[in-house]
């Protein structure tokens, strides 16, 4: 069985990080938060398709995009994470049959949250909790 591709980004700003609430209706993970990204489409790399997704979904042009190592539970995805902490223009709702609702989120208001991946919990605390530690 082929895994399905999937690219996201954490977009972190100031000690926050941005996720997407997921439309009620979507059909898989709907109704709960996730960071911003999609499939991976064919002749694309995960780096290509995580740039494609933030310009669709949040208007924004990605700067420098790191890896960011993360694990699902799905064993059907193949999860590709990115860090950006650089991007051209203002994060805005570029997509609302996507995400009805985008928020900035401190480390302290996640564990509360329900995500549709859990399991990414920790490397994004982790990426918070290193960029605290910078600043």
């Amino acid at each position: 069985m082929t895994r399905t591709r999937i690219a996201v980004a954490a977009l972190v700003r100031d000690g926050l990080v941005l996720l997407g609430h997921r439309h009620p209706s979507r059909r898989r993970y709907p109704d709960c938060w996730d960071l911003v990204g999609g499939h991976v489409e064919r002749g694309e790399s995960p780096h290509q398709a995580v740039e494609r997704e933030c310009v669709e979904e949040l208007g924004v042009r990605v700067l420098d995009p790191l890896p960011l190592p993360m694990a699902v539970s799905d064993p059907d995805l193949e999860m590709h994470a990115f860090l950006v902490m650089r991007w051209e223009g203002e994060p805005v709702n570029a997509a609302p049959q996507e995400h009805d609702d985008l928020r900035w989120f401190a480390p302290g208001g996640l564990a509360d949250l329900t995500l549709a991946h859990p399991t990414i919990l920790p490397s994004i605390l982790g990426v918070l909790h290193e960029m605290g530690d910078q600043s």
